[in-house]
């Protein structure tokens, strides 16, 4: 089928479940940027912890949520429920949130960061998968799209209220009970707003979806995907490199989290145009114009010397965002059995966090041997090895959208 006889788009032909998942990641992710944006500063200058402490902390957080992840996919294959395991998750991260302003430890932030990063790993997989159960094929890209901008939005909200909020009242307590507000919202609105479709009495049952033979069944294209977004994710290390980058050429140390907000809004904007384009274009295309713009983007954060650089490179850097991470995620959903979609997501997004891990360690042992211009050039350079993956299984990765 080629991209004048797919079916006209129309904005409201997105589900409305979509839209209802779409917003329940933006409260949520406000709540916890809210949190996460002040905690580390919390907990070293209010609770007295080490900066070993805080690094202790997240690093088992985004472990457990990166193995988590894969588990709770193929138990959503396996029950033939979906929306159960996402408000699970998503329950057990609203629950934690009032003990974060009634914390009287560290040790009390140490469970709830643990227990949030569960529900973290918990909801993820079966609701991406839902995504793809309730929306037609040829709406896979906008739908994903929609989705991540819609999350994206709350990733640079909840900052700037927590910013907003700690000028107005200077009270770390303040803004962590308001935190709460949208975390309880967003269960409600998955509970009462989402239906899950039943499952099609033609899929074959799951009774063992992590093993040799159902994995098996996923076929070449899904792993090509897994493959080359591990590639690709070892040249997308972690933001923080970004903050640091713009400290390097001087920024003060005040507006540094700016950085994170410009990349954030860049992406939000970009991610559901691209899942538009995604649908109705060469879907590989799509992804390799956002290859292009990481390489730029490298390119532009390595051999920047002052501020509008690396603000060229940040912008640059969102844009590839928005023109990967939904596509990837549509092309899970399309390249997967319908019957195995939890743990297919389960297993991309455990691979693409340990390569997201492996690519941050790698990106601080290159800051510290050749500085940021050594990182972002060696970033480029990755880059281009996915990027060559992507163009010679081209015709592989285009799934026909009847397929």
């Amino acid at each position: 089928m080629t991209s004048t006889d797919k079916p006209a788009y129309r904005l409201r032909d997105i589900p409305t479940g979509v839209w209802t998942l779409g917003f329940v990641s933006l409260l949520m992710d406000v709540s916890s940027e809210m949190i996460h944006a002040l905690l580390p500063i919390y907990l070293v200058t209010v609770l007295g912890a080490s900066t070993l402490t805080v690094g202790i902390i997240e690093g088992i957080a985004e472990a457990t949520a990166s193995i988590t992840k894969i588990f709770s996919g193929a138990l959503s294959d396996w029950l033939g429920k979906r929306k159960f395991l996402a408000v699970l998750g998503y329950g057990l991260a609203a629950i934690t949130k009032p003990v974060f302003p009634l914390a009287p430890t560290v040790g009390w932030l140490v469970a709830a960061r643990f227990i949030d990063r569960i529900g973290k790993g918990i909801r993820g997989a079966p609701r991406d998968a839902l995504i793809a159960d309730i929306t037609p094929r040829h709406l896979h890209g906008a739908s994903f799209g929609l989705r991540q901008s819609l999350d994206t939005i709350g990733a640079f909200v909840g900052p700037l209220l927590a910013i907003g909020l700690m000028w107005l009242t200077a009270s770390f307590t303040t803004v962590f009970w308001v935190a709460v507000i949208p975390a309880f919202l967003c269960v409600a609105l998955l509970v009462f707003g989402v239906k899950e479709p039943e499952r099609p009495a033609n899929l074959p049952p799951v009774r063992s979806p992590l093993s040799l033979k159902e994995l098996a069944r996923m076929g070449h294209v899904y792993w090509l995907v897994v493959a080359l977004a591990a590639i690709l994710t070892l040249a997308r290390f972690s933001d923080a490199f970004l903050l640091l980058r713009a400290q390097s050429v001087g920024l003060r140390v005040e507006l540094v989290p700016a950085v994170l907000v410009v990349m954030n809004v860049v992406y939000a904007l970009a991610a559901y145009p691209a899942g538009i384009l995604y649908d109705r274009m060469d879907r590989t295309g799509i992804l390799i114009i956002g290859v292009l713009f990481l390489i730029a983007a490298d390119l532009a954060l390595g051999f920047a010397t002052g501020v509008v650089g690396v603000t060229l490179g940040v912008v640059l850097w969102g844009l590839h965002m928005g023109f990967t991470q939904g596509i990837l995620a549509a092309l899970v959903a399309d390249a997967a059995p319908a019957e195995l979609r939890g743990t297919a997501f389960g297993i991309f997004n455990l691979i693409s966090g340990l390569a997201l891990l492996a690519a941050s360690i790698i990106a601080g042992a290159l800051w510290d041997m050749s500085g940021p211009k050594g990182t972002f050039v060696a970033g480029a350079a990755f880059t281009a090895l996915a990027l060559f993956g992507f163009v010679a299984f081209r015709r592989r990765l285009a799934l026909d959208s009847t397929a």
